[in-house]
């Protein structure tokens, strides 16, 4: 009887796999039963190098909700997933992302959300709404410098956005369109709504009001503001005029 010849390579990939897996699950739970050495927070500053939340912040917040400053942790004992939430739920942070590397060092690292404009409305409110909407409390460590808007605004609630009727709506969406124009965001610092619901824009120069009206038309009405700044009025005439109302159709009506 034919005796099979023995594949020694086969044991010896076999034995190797082996031993590998035997040294990661090994390594696997010496990283499990080693400790947190430090804790290395970094927050995203935004556009303009700002930081509405701070890194001393961010381990305070840590702090409060787990009770120790993590350094010195068992690594297995780290809620990291948890930790993120927790963050998360920060009105300042639109992200947080937390892992620990290969010299036990934890990283938080925060993305912060970033301010459209600010709410200062006649029902005593003060408060940032971000770009997707959602409300931001005033920062203690900075006023972030956005267009502000104030006057008869509906209070905020969390689906403003989904209402048919609200000027906090119309706002926001007046807010996004000023903001994509590279010359309009750069012209108006403020937007005011008055006791009837016009909107009225006050620009960065000049002493004038401009009286938008509702915001249904609203690209036509600000194309006819940008033609008359840029084509229709010399620079000696911004200051000439009160009032620029865009309410009537094809019209820029000037009041002195």
């Amino acid at each position: 009887m034919k005796v099979p010849r023995l594949r020694y390579d086969r044991f010896a990939w076999v034995a190797f796999l082996l031993l590998v897996a035997v040294a990661l699950f090994s390594a696997i739970g010496r990283k499990k039963n080693s400790f947190a050495d430090s804790v290395e927070v970094a927050v995203t500053p935004l556009a303009g190098g700002d930081k509405l939340i701070s890194e001393r912040d961010v381990r305070q917040a840590l702090l409060r909700s787990f009770g120790n400053t993590l350094e010195g942790t068992e690594l297995a004992l780290l809620e990291v997933e948890r930790m993120e939430r927790v963050l998360e739920e920060d009105p300042f942070i639109l992200d947080a992302e937390i892992y620990v590397d290969q010299l036990n060092v934890l990283h938080v690292t925060i993305v912060q959300r970033e301010p459209l404009v600010r709410i200062l409305d006649n029902n005593g409110g003060n408060y940032y709404l971000d770009k997707n909407g959602v409300k931001m409390p005033a920062s203690k460590n900075f006023a972030a410098r956005v267009l502000v808007a104030t006057g008869n605004l509906a209070p905020y609630t969390a689906e403003f956005r989904n209402k048919r009727k609200s000027t906090l709506k119309d706002l926001f969406n007046l807010t996004q369109t000023l903001m994509a124009d590279e010359f309009l965001a750069s012209f108006i610092q403020q937007v005011h709504v008055n006791n009837a619901g016009d909107f009225i824009l006050v620009p960065l120069i000049g002493d004038q009001k401009i009286v938008l009206g509702s915001t249904r038309k609203l690209e036509d009405k600000l194309r006819r503001l940008k033609i008359f700044y840029q084509e229709g009025m010399p620079y000696e005439g911004w200051r000439k005029y009160e009032t620029i109302n865009l309410k009537y159709n094809g019209q820029v009506v000037c009041k002195k």
